[in-house]
């Protein structure tokens, strides 16, 4: 408790945040009382707060989500913890941490839901959403349960000496985009060496998924209906890792002309699909799962209606359905990240900053600013 409270001791009475009253009003900056520390719980003091492309949609009330209001928007973050509660045992003042968006129950890990962005499944994540963990952060001070805050090795990940790896916080960032296909990657267990389609490429997640399969040691078929935008993934990746594999497929919407093109790169292992809601109707997962070869795997992390191929009990393919990520993900990720398995500066990607008065801009930027390497965050 002694150790506690002297942590505590160290938080102002108030803080600013980017509070949401209503979706006609918008945000505005508000003076908040600080939260405190207790059993379970951290309290960070916001670096970068990450923007994601539909954060827009979702505070305009375009996606039609559930969550609370007044509530302080936001999602995951990088921070430096302030004060802990008396449970915490590895965490401790004065770490750099990643702090996850993800919440789960923990008497139930099936009632979850994503902070500040909807209320979850069920009546249990309903109530965690409104009644303990509410406010995202989109504010200088945030608190957080234990289990989503993980310590970054700082000493490696950002110092410039010997042993250091350079990165800042603002490419720290990127994670929130990373980690979401490296959940589905992991989920179908795609080793390196092999093959992985990744589609559609083109956007924030279908992008960082480029990224990361490249990083696992996979070959990937990047496919997408932009051609500009798929060359620059291209050259972005391979100039980051020029010893990467990485072949482009531009979708043309003809079921048979993509499942050709596909398959003569040869043999396909696995796909995962990032479709956004926009395209759901696409045929381009469906020839993606008509390409793979018997016993492959497909990651379903999007949007698509119908993905229905008649071979895939021929050939034994499993497709699987995949939220997110699980926390094992989360520190795997950051060990192989500490190990300099990504790229680096520019290589890796190139942010877009705004203070917290500038949300209106860093909305709209989010929803503009998408693909491989680009990322939005908001500076407390």
């Amino acid at each position: 408790m002694a150790a506690t409270a002297a942590s505590s001791s160290t938080l102002p009475r108030h803080h600013r945040a980017l509070v949401l009253e209503t979706l006609e009003r918008g945000f505005s900056v508000k003076t908040v009382p600080t939260p405190q520390p207790g059993p379970g719980s951290v309290v960070v003091r916001i670096i970068e707060a990450g923007v994601i492309s539909y954060h827009r949609d979702i505070y305009n009330g375009a996606r039609h989500y559930d969550f609370p209001k007044p509530i302080v928007g936001g999602l995951s973050a990088i921070g430096r913890i302030v004060a802990v509660g008396e449970d915490a045992v590895v965490l401790a003042p004065g770490q750099l941490v990643y702090v996850d968006c993800v919440i789960h129950a923990r008497d139930n890990p099936d009632s979850l839901f994503l902070t500040a962005i909807h209320d979850g499944v069920d009546a249990a994540s309903r109530k965690l959403s409104s009644e303990v963990w509410r406010d995202g952060a989109f504010a200088e001070y945030m608190k957080a349960p234990l289990e989503n805050c993980f310590r970054l090795d700082e000493d490696r990940l950002c110092g410039g000496g010997p042993g250091g790896l350079g990165y800042t916080t603002r490419e720290l960032m990127y994670m929130m985009y990373l980690l979401v296909p490296f959940g589905g990657l992991r989920d179908i267990r795609v080793e390196p060496g092999e093959t992985v389609v990744v589609s559609p490429a083109t956007g924030g997640f279908g992008g960082a998924g480029v990224q990361v399969a490249v990083s696992m040691g996979a070959r990937v078929i990047a496919m997408g209906r932009n051609e500009k935008e798929l060359a620059r993934l291209k050259e972005h990746v391979k100039k980051g890792n020029p010893n990467a594999e990485i072949e482009t497929v531009k979708i043309s919407g003809v079921f048979e002309t993509d499942v050709a093109a596909l398959q003569a790169f040869g043999t396909i292992d696995a796909v995962v699909d990032l479709t956004p809601q926009w395209a759901s109707k696409s045929t381009h997962l469906k020839s993606a799962i008509q390409s793979l070869r018997r016993q492959g795997r497909c990651s379903m992390m999007g949007f698509i209606e119908d993905v229905i191929v008649w071979n895939t009990i021929s050939l034994n393919i499993t497709i699987k359905g995949k939220l997110m990520y699980e926390r094992e993900d989360i520190v795997l990720f950051i060990k192989m990240m500490e190990r300099g398995l990504f790229p680096r500066g520019k290589d890796l990607v190139v942010p877009k900053v705004y203070k917290m008065e500038e949300w209106k801009e860093a909305l709209d930027a989010a929803a503009e600013w998408t693909g491989i390497g680009k990322t939005v965050m908001i500076e407390p």
